[in-house]
């Protein structure tokens, strides 16, 4: 595998451009397969005719996934206008459609402006999300409609690329959480005529991006070579918004056991970490090599010490 400061990246993030007809779990199968064993799983969930970015994390990457969720996410889709879905994609059942001839790009950008900014949003029947413990989508197969609370998401930047008869192709920048289907479904509504999502690509997760991304088939070949490590992020690096505290060989090895960190032991910060006290918010911890040991947790005052969440090397997994 490759190394950053030192440190072996066993672990680490790897980046798929998934392809049209894999599920998420497929392609988590396929390289859990490929690198024999280890744990692979993934941050953020395609749909099987979706396409794009879909981190995989890797070994001890599996323990971070709630350290990424705050990450935004870019996606190039298309709105197909005129056409309601049951599952407000191209995969449903049209239910109803309507006549789009006479809509304008104008009333279509007035009714875009809409929907930039917080919004709230109803999940779909098709989705993985749990009521009573159930996913809807169980309930929605077996014919069930399930009353749903609203949800609020941030639509950061929304786009129209082009309009070509009833498709309309978008850019969107979103929060945590956001379906862009039923944004599309949305949207639809809001214009007078229904629509649903024709097409997703997710172009972005975080920092990662579309252009490095590596289909299932370019990292078997890149496996075969020996070099598949060499596209791995750290996780150090996919941890990067984290302020940093630094310690000795002594601590570090006792944070390894779990042992919290008191003030006194902290040589240095890397970062921000002013007003950090009472809010509970997460620290990377680095020895004196510059190597990811743990996540810590901030204290509530500033004598406090610092309890270790998360051992990230030196133990297994």
């Amino acid at each position: 595998m490759g190394f950053v400061q030192g440190c072996a990246i066993a672990d680490g993030i790897l980046t798929i451009n998934k392809e049209a007809g894999w599920t998420s779990h497929d392609v988590v199968a396929k390289v859990r397969h490929l690198l024999g064993g280890v744990k692979v799983g993934h941050a953020g969930t395609l749909d099987p005719a979706a396409t794009g970015v879909l981190p995989l994390l890797i070994g001890r990457g599996t323990r971070i996934a709630e350290y990424l969720l705050e990450w935004d996410k870019e996606y190039i889709a298309v709105l197909r206008l005129g056409e309601t879905t049951d599952t407000q994609d191209a995969t449903g059942t049209v239910l109803v459609s309507r006549d789009h001839g006479q809509l304008t790009p104008e009333a279509i950008e007035e009714v875009v402006d809409r929907f930039r900014g917080p919004i709230e949003q109803i999940p779909p029947m098709y989705s993985a999300v749990k009521v009573g413990g159930v996913p809807l989508y169980k309930s929605a197969r077996a014919g069930h409609t399930i009353a749903r609370d609203k949800r609020t998401v941030v639509i950061y930047t929304l786009e129209v690329l082009a309009v070509e008869g009833r498709d309309v192709t978008l850019r969107i920048i979103c929060s945590k959480g956001t379906y862009v289907r039923t944004l599309c479904a949305d949207m639809g509504e809001a214009l007078g005529i229904g629509g649903h999502m024709l097409t997703l690509k997710r172009r972005r997760v975080g920092p990662l991006t579309i252009d490095h991304a590596l289909t299932v088939d370019e990292a078997v070949n890149r496996h075969a070579i020996g070099r598949l490590g060499d596209d791995f992020l750290s996780l150090d690096q996919a941890l990067d918004r984290l302020a940093v505290m630094v310690v000795d060989g002594q601590t570090a090895d006792r944070v390894r056991h779990g042992a919290p960190v008191p003030p006194s032991k902290i040589l240095r910060w890397d970062g921000v970490a002013d007003r950090m006290y009472g809010s509970r918010r997460p620290v990377r911890i680095h020895d004196i090599d510059g190597c990811l040991v743990a996540i810590a947790i901030c204290p509530e005052t500033s004598d406090g010490s610092f309890k270790v969440e998360k051992v990230l090397t030196g133990q297994e997994i």
